[in-house]
């Protein structure tokens, strides 16, 4: 299995924050069986100075890149203009569920 740091930043252009709030309730929908299998770990949103979210920090864990790059094509946070700049990051987990991985 592999593990990866998912940085994602939304557009930021005037309707970006329109986009992600009518996109969210799909977003939420979509990720539910990643949590419920285990693929997504942990994840969150990316706050401005102001509080607002303005992107996504997601750790995954798939076999490979392709089950990673097969989410983001049905993810409709891409589908739908949200993300505008996503940087994969291949990881080591070292701390999972509050344990030290060797």
């Amino acid at each position: 299995m592999a593990y990866f740091l998912v940085i994602a930043r939304d557009g930021n252009d005037a309707d970006a924050p329109a986009r992600r709030k009518t996109t969210r309730t799909a977003h939420l929908e979509g990720i539910r069986p990643m949590v419920e299998k285990g693929e997504l770990l942990n994840g969150g949103g990316i706050l401005n100075g102001a509080g607002d979210m303005v992107g996504s920090a997601v750790f995954v864990e798939y076999p490979s890149r392709k089950e990673l790059d097969d989410w983001l094509k049905r993810e409709p946070y891409v589908v739908n203009g949200v993300w505008k700049d996503i940087k994969i990051i291949p990881i080591r987990m070292t701390v999972q569920n509050g344990q030290i991985r060797p």
